[in-house]
């Protein structure tokens, strides 16, 4: 079983070197900074807009929003009002980074969306997904313990505290629905508005609740 094969298209980001390093896609979590740091970006696509931030020439960016490195933003990127990147920040093409929504320690492939008031921390988003506005990834258990994963028949012990979500290509995440530790969403999920997530969500179906997870028709 090739979990990245499974939710993610690695011809849609700049990380594919990183993720074809790592059997699990959470593994590349603990090297996105390292990562970042050490691409080569054409310098005549991307300028170093801040240090250690380098944005795409066409991307465009608010005066208001905060970013630090490292950190690049992709072409066609928008990163708008109050956008918050803390650093570790791969962001792909034509995405949008939206009003108040935060950033830290992740992976954003092409056109994905987090377009209002959002927190996505140590964490993949695959291409097309979306977050709905106030939708967030958990990525620390209240009790601290190190995050499992359960998806795919498989219990696996990621031995990381902080770790929020994979979620596939193409899924979409209701509004203030809450993705907690270790959550994995299949290519094209869904998950009902304000929803409470905690485990896996196979691909093409639907996250209603916790005793009903339905195969799209």
């Amino acid at each position: 079983m090739n979990w990245i094969e499974a939710l993610l298209d690695l011809d849609h980001t700049r990380s594919r070197a990183l993720f074809e390093k790592a059997v699990y896609p959470w593994d590349i979590l603990g090297n996105i900074k390292d990562f970042i740091s050490s691409m080569e970006l054409p310098r005549d696509e991307f300028e170093e807009i801040l240090e250690g931030v380098w944005a795409a020439r066409d991307a465009e960016i608010a005066p208001t929003a905060s970013i630090s490195g490292p950190c690049v933003i992709g072409h066609e990127t928008q990163v708008r009002h109050c956008a918050f990147i803390r650093g570790s920040a791969l962001v792909g093409d034509g995405c949008v980074v939206g009003n108040s929504t935060e950033l830290k320690n992740v992976i954003l492939f092409d056109r994905v969306q987090a377009p209002h008031f959002n927190y996505v921390g140590d964490s993949v988003m695959g291409y097309k997904s979306h977050m709905g506005a106030g939708s967030v990834t958990s990525n620390v258990k209240s009790d601290k313990s190190l995050v499992v994963v359960r998806a795919f028949g498989e219990e696996i012990a990621t031995g990381r505290k902080k770790f929020g979500a994979v979620v596939g290509d193409g899924a979409e995440v209701g509004c203030n629905s809450v993705l907690n530790p270790g959550t994995i969403l299949g290519r094209g999920a869904s998950v009902y508005p304000t929803s409470c997530v905690r485990g896996f969500v196979p691909e093409g179906h639907i996250y209603k609740d916790k005793e009903h997870i339905v195969k799209r028709r």
